[in-house]
């Protein structure tokens, strides 16, 4: 695998694309917002170690899947009026805090929390809640990796879940992954009153 760093070019006016291939770029937050900016059709995140992360559009089955759990979590939502839902083109602005720039593809925010806050641009608050929904081409450890940096961020509460193997791994604040095999439900009560998640339309 090759390595590469993308210099500053302050004269450069032209777009910054990317075309890469079995290559790691380590770029700076600016380059990351310039490459979204110069790059729209692409879905792209930073890690904390600014190592840049380029990801295919997901197949059929898992936009789906996706789309039942944004559904589930803003019917929630609109019914107890307790915070904001985002779905998995909203990008989190981690920086500030050592983080990355991620885009969880399910995400919660209580609504105190974004009293006074812009959120025009990438969010710059640590969801309550998140989810990651493994699709086929997704490196489970890559996921967990990503999940346990939204712990370390103060994320609540996070869910990996992971249709390949029938599972739910479940990250809470503090405390170490519990990890449950073909659950019908996950009950997100603790953070979330109410909310139990099913799973019948993941497996």
């Amino acid at each position: 695998m090759t390595i590469a760093t993308v210099l500053n070019s302050p004269v450069n006016t032209q777009p910054l694309l990317l075309d890469v291939s079995n290559t790691t770029l380590t770029v700076t937050p600016e380059q990351f917002d310039r490459l979204c900016i110069d790059n729209p059709d692409l879905r792209l995140e930073l890690t904390s170690d600014r190592k840049l992360i380029v990801m295919a559009p997901t197949g059929g089955e898992s936009g789906q899947r996706n789309a039942d759990l944004v559904t589930d979590v803003n019917i929630w939502n609109r019914q107890t009026d307790l915070g904001r839902v985002f779905d998995s083109s909203t990008g989190y602005d981690f920086t500030a805090l050592d983080g990355g720039k991620r885009s969880p593809d399910v995400s919660w925010i209580e609504k105190s929390r974004l009293e006074g806050v812009d959120i025009k641009g990438f969010i710059t608050v640590v969801p309550d809640f998140v989810i990651e929904l493994r699709s086929a081409t997704d490196s489970l450890t890559e996921i967990q990796t990503k999940m346990r940096e939204y712990q370390q961020l103060g994320v609540l509460l996070g869910l990996l879940i992971d249709p390949q193997n029938s599972k739910v791994e479940i990250y809470r604040s503090g405390q170490e992954p519990e990890i449950i095999e073909s659950p019908e439900s996950v009950n997100c009560g603790d953070v979330m009153p109410g909310l139990v998640l099913s799973m019948s339309r993941i497996w």
